[in-house]
């Protein structure tokens, strides 16, 4: 869940599934307490190297209001960043909770962030030595977007593709 969405999450799986934290969900492939309460990752080993080469212009944490409310603020004005919503693979617990809730997407973007937990705004000549060591740590990765011309008053973050729910 990596540390947003959790009222929600409470809210569907106790009130709305009625389940106990005990309960298998096959679904999720895990008892429904102990999916919720998986630990959050810690960015900060897999991160540290590419930070002090400056191969990042900016790292944005995707927590409480998703990549929408998250990812505008590291932006400079003038650009938005174009999101593939088919670029990575949305986690089990969110198929779920987007399946109990019937939760349109927007809303999902706006409350979780979709397996999506650290976004870095590379600049395109430093992409391959940040893939290379992101492998090297055996870290998972996705290329969601990029980084576009935008006009100022308009939306910072742009998403094209759909979820893969």
């Amino acid at each position: 869940m990596h540390t947003n969405g959790y009222s929600l999450a409470r809210k569907l799986v106790f009130e709305v599934a009625k389940l106990k934290p005990d309960t298998y969900v096959a679904e999720v492939g895990n008892k429904i307490g102990a999916e919720l309460l998986k630990p959050h990752l810690c960015y900060a080993p897999a991160l540290k190297n590419i930070v002090e080469r400056g191969w990042v212009s900016a790292l944005a944490h995707i927590t409480g209001g998703g990549i929408p409310g998250n990812l505008p603020r590291v932006l400079p004005s003038g650009v938005r960043a174009e999101i593939d919503l088919g670029s990575w693979a949305v986690p089990s617990i969110f198929k779920y909770l987007a399946k109990v809730g019937k939760i349109e997407t927007d809303e999902l973007l706006q409350s979780l962030n979709l397996g999506v937990g650290m976004i870095l705004a590379v600049p395109p000549p430093h992409v391959k030595p940040v893939e290379a060591d992101l492998k090297r740590r055996r870290e998972k990765f996705f290329r969601i977007g990029r980084i576009e011309r935008g006009d100022s008053g308009k939306a910072r973050v742009k998403f094209s593709g759909s979820l893969n729910l």
